[in-house]
């Protein structure tokens, strides 16, 4: 029998932006909500700093607190991993095997790195002139551009889903800014994206602005380079490259590799009834696109990055679906019907330089949008400024503390209704 230590009207599997973010919010709407968090981690990170700290933006002590500073007062943290459910019981059993029961769960385990569908990569990653911000090594990943010497520099991206997309992108444009700033490297150096897609960016505008900055850039774009091997004693990347006539093996030598590594929902989400019994093999949480409300469990929600929405993992998006979760939440406990939507809002300011980014936003219909009630397609320092001073301190200051981010005047506006007084940017 299960060791049942806990039990909670609300449990949130996973202590990170998503889940922290929901209990604040969940408690500014009523402070008497018995709510539990599952997280083993000590620490919290600000990731979308990770790329910064690449550009020798930020340092590494801005981007971390002790996990216990940013859990909201009142909420029950369990540290503990979590590693299987039993619905029939709503049950949640954790690596200690303890148990612990819910009325209400709510599902944000982030994502996973697939560091082994790509061979070489565990055994290589952080030395040999191979580093990858999404594994937080951002302070390698600037050691590498400052001191980079001039040859191939490559950047990558996988065939999978991953956390914010752009930051693939976003290293890059820093690092040819680097390059061309030092005396004789940047004649010297070829850069280059090796993506396994076939355009830059999901949204067509803002692919296209993409386009147009490689171009200028001379950045040399390879589409449908799916990486699946590193051979670091010859610093060999190895692709397969999808062509018209089938598969084929290319292999491009490195002096710098940056790696997008393939990614997927938790491996005890995947093996969960939770997880989407017909998807793209990703295991991610099945949840309805708009409520965020589990098809097959009603009391079960998720949100963040191992859902099955169609939209990028990003900050922002958990940040659009926190107070959909909330709110439908509170109407389930209440026996009312479940209103909120979400529509795909997300967000990613893809810096461009180091004076520059396109604050890129958009929902599900891939049209973009802005925040700002300018083009978002165009490059733009006030972007940058954004992305580097006012989005961390909204991050530790508003956002993990439940607080709204929007003014008054921009919730009776709303998003879609300035994206109807502005087509010309679709």
């Amino acid at each position: 029998m299960e060791n049942i230590i806990y039990s909670h009207q609300i449990v949130i599997v996973g202590g990170g932006s998503g889940g922290i973010t929901t209990a604040a919010q969940l408690l500014r709407k009523d402070k008497n909500l018995d709510i539990a968090i599952i997280e083993p981690s000590e620490k919290h990170y600000y990731q979308p700093g990770w790329t910064l700290m690449s550009g020798g933006l930020m340092k590494p002590e801005e981007m971390v607190k002790d996990k216990k500073d940013v859990i909201p007062k009142g909420v029950n943290w369990i540290k503990d991993y979590a590693v299987s459910f039993d619905t029939d019981k709503n049950l949640i059993i954790t690596a200690s095997g303890i148990g612990v029961q819910y009325q209400y769960l709510i599902l944000c385990p982030g994502i996973q790195l697939d560091l082994h569908l790509i061979k070489g990569l565990k055994e290589t990653l952080g030395k040999n002139g191979v580093t990858s911000n999404y594994a937080g090594l951002g302070a390698y990943s600037w050691e590498l551009i400052k001191n980079f010497k001039g040859g191939n520099a490559i950047f990558t991206y996988p065939a999978t889903p991953i956390k914010c997309g752009g930051a693939a992108q976003k290293v890059m444009y820093m690092a040819d800014d680097v390059f061309k700033s030092k005396s004789g490297v940047g004649v010297n150096t070829k850069v280059m994206f090796c993506t396994a897609g076939t355009k830059l960016f999901a949204v067509p505008a803002y692919s296209k602005a993409l386009e147009e900055i490689v171009e200028r850039r001379g950045i040399e774009v390879k589409y449908q380079h799916n990486l699946k091997e590193i051979k670091p004693e010859t610093r060999e990347a190895i692709f397969d490259v999808t062509t018209p006539e089938g598969v084929k093996e290319v292999s491009i030598k490195y002096d710098l590799l940056h790696v997008a590594p393939p990614m997927s929902a938790p491996d005890f989400i995947k093996k969960s009834p939770f997880a989407q019994q017909n998807g793209d093999g990703g295991g991610w949480i099945d949840v309805d696109q708009y409520t965020l409300q589990h098809k097959r469990y009603a009391n079960v929600f998720g949100l963040g990055d191992a859902t099955s929405l169609p939209t990028s993992k990003t900050a922002a998006a958990v940040r659009a679906q926190v107070p959909v979760v909330v709110e439908n939440l509170l109407a389930l406990m209440k026996g009312k019907p479940l209103t909120a939507r979400y529509d795909g809002y997300t967000c990613c300011p893809i810096i461009t330089g180091y004076n520059s980014a396109i604050f890129a936003e958009f929902d599900y219909e891939n049209i973009p949008i802005s925040s700002f009630f300018i083009d978002p397609t165009k490059e733009r320092y006030s972007m940058f400024l954004v992305k580097r001073y006012l989005l961390p301190w909204l991050y530790w200051n508003r956002m993990l503390k439940g607080k709204p981010l929007e003014t008054e005047m921009y919730k009776k506006l709303g998003l879609r209704q300035w994206r109807q007084k502005a087509p010309s940017f679709a």
